[in-house]
């Protein structure tokens, strides 16, 4: 029997984020907000979480919902953005983005 062992010590990972394309269809509409989701995409893509208390301590503002969905302020709470997190894989998912009043109008913790 061969047992295979692989590292990846010096290979640092990035966070995937599906997907960046829900970003850009909304900040063509909505410009007002485009520096900021730009920059919010950068800074998670190049994030290493392993927790939600690791991700807080970047983002304290951020609001924690159930089943690792985080919400996120942009544009000084303009705009609401919802991420579900897998830390493990480090995967993320784009689960909404809208003004405030469209959040108010759906279940965060569902979408």
């Amino acid at each position: 029997m061969v047992t295979f062992l692989i590292i990846f010590a010096s290979k640092k990972f990035e966070l995937k984020i599906f997907s960046r394309g829900t970003l850009r269809d909304f900040w063509e509409k909505n410009g007002d907000c485009e520096l900021q989701l730009k920059t919010w995409y950068r800074e998670t893509e190049k994030s290493n979480w392993k927790t939600i208390n690791e991700l807080k301590s970047e983002y304290p503002n951020a609001s924690i919902l159930k089943d690792n969905r985080i919400v996120f302020n942009i544009k000084g709470n303009d705009y609401r953005l919802i991420v579900k997190f897998n830390f493990e894989y480090q995967l993320a998912w784009i689960r909404f983005i809208g003004t405030h009043a469209e959040y108010d109008k759906i279940n965060a913790n569902k979408i």
